[in-house]
């Protein structure tokens, strides 16, 4: 280091001597201890400069992105398989063109839909047992805007054409169902029951039943009841069949026929009576009893 010299006169006392010079800098241990520490910080700022050139060749640091995540004009890509492991925020998440987007998890994925004050609106959580969608309306609709399903507090909509049940048991409707048509699958039995309670059918412009290539079966265990209030029952076929009507007493008179005639009690049930030269339906009244 430089060395000053600086004279120092004393105009106080009276000197014979000469003017004394004093040597200003740092010797000895100070001077080393400095030009160590110097060292030092030398050889951190080096090995600090090759860390951090390290870690950009390792993460793969350039001037579009770091690794294989890249910054663009719309905003991030990310090639390849990620994991976060904290919450994902962001306004659009896309898959590159012709290729699939996934989601995978080990427990669940949801996704939150949240108002301006971070109030959840809709959920939807995907778990291992189930799928779990919670909102005030859930619709599914075709690329053309079409609506095929929709369900909310009130009603549920099915908006397609043919709604199929591929059940082996049907399905089940506990309470009542509103639809204009009902029909199975061609060459397939169609099968309306209520195993513990009653079966209704309405219409305000009447009920259609058809079987055009089949047999049509009404069964029940008490009672089948046919009611028409202001218009009639009409039984229209080449054949009509009762071949579980009563008897009623039979007197051997001659010959036994095999014709027989219906009778109605006044209560409305039906036997049959051997016909006869006159009606015999009141010979027999005691079956109406």
């Amino acid at each position: 280091m430089p060395q000053e010299q600086y004279t120092h006169h004393r105009s106080t006392m009276p000197s014979s001597e000469g003017p004394q010079v004093y040597k200003v800098g740092i010797y000895g241990w100070r001077k080393r201890c400095l030009y160590f520490f110097v060292l030092l910080l030398m050889i951190l700022i080096l090995v600090n400069l090759a860390m951090t050139i390290w870690i950009l060749k390792v993460m793969n640091f350039t001037i579009d992105g770091m690794g294989n995540l890249r910054i663009t004009e719309k905003g991030l890509k990310l090639e390849g398989d990620s994991e976060f492991l904290q919450p994902l925020y962001a306004k659009e998440i896309q898959s590159r063109p012709g290729n699939a987007l996934y989601f995978k998890s080990a427990r669940n994925v949801t996704v939150n839909i949240l108002n301006d004050q971070t109030k959840v609106l809709t959920q939807l959580i995907t778990g291992p047992k189930a799928v779990e969608a919670y909102g005030q309306k859930f619709e599914v609709k075709t690329v053309s805007g079409k609506l095929l399903f929709s369900a909310d507090n009130n009603e549920v909509v099915v908006g397609a054409e043919r709604l199929r049940v591929l059940g082996a048991e049907g399905t089940v409707f506990p309470k009542s169902i509103e639809t204009p048509n009902v029909r199975a699958d061609p060459f397939k039995e169609l099968r309306l029951e209520s195993p513990t309670r009653s079966l209704v059918m309405e219409a305000p412009k009447g009920v259609e039943i058809n079987a055009e290539a089949g047999n049509m079966e009404a069964t029940c265990r008490t009672e089948l009841r046919l009611e028409s209030k202001d218009g009639e029952i009409k039984l229209d076929a080449a054949k009509i069949k009762l071949p579980r009507l009563p008897h009623g007493s039979y007197t051997p008179t001659g010959t036994r026929q095999k014709v027989f005639e219906i009778c109605v009690c006044a209560n409305g049930r039906l036997f049959l009576s051997q016909a006869g030269t006159g009606s015999t339906c009141q010979i027999n009244t005691s079956v109406c009893l």
